[in-house]
């Protein structure tokens, strides 16, 4: 019969499967502004450009690449958000993106968050693993010679 599926695959299930794979498909080409930036040549136009707003050819002055791969990396920084280009006769000005600034700032703040709670939990998880383990007795053969260093 028309509309029907064989080996009772439902149209619910396939339709699903569509819309998962065409939502990972438009994620994909989400860039990801944390890694964008942390690309050497791009954090260093983003330093650059944090002063005030330039042009490619002043901010290729910077560097030992071509004007055409700063042009690449100040496309990419664009479609990251972080940057904004205005047109203005021959030449296109780049300046910061406030709103994708803020952005990258609270990912970076959420990295380190995550990666200290991280640390915070594995630091408990060892201090307990400490504490609880049987104490023996040291010795003086136990315990290594200490350095005659300023904290000692």
């Amino acid at each position: 019969m028309p509309g029907e599926f064989k080996r009772g695959v439902q149209p619910g299930y396939l339709r699903s499967k569509l819309l998962y794979a065409l939502v990972l498909a438009n994620v994909s080409l989400v860039l990801d502004a944390l890694e964008v930036a942390a690309e050497p040549s791009r954090r260093r136009l983003l330093h650059l450009l944090a002063g005030r707003e330039q042009t490619v050819g002043d901010l290729a002055a910077h560097f030992t690449v071509s004007r055409s791969a700063v042009s690449q990396h100040l496309l990419l920084l664009e479609q990251a958000g972080l940057v904004s280009a205005r047109k203005e006769g021959r030449n296109r000005y780049y300046r910061l993106d406030a709103s994708g600034m803020s952005r990258l700032r609270e990912l970076v703040e959420q990295f380190w968050t995550y990666e200290l709670d991280l640390l915070a939990s594995d630091a408990a998880a060892l201090a307990a693993q400490r504490h609880g383990a049987p104490q023996h007795h040291t010795t003086n053969s136990d315990i290594p010679p200490q350095d005659e260093g300023p904290l000692s």
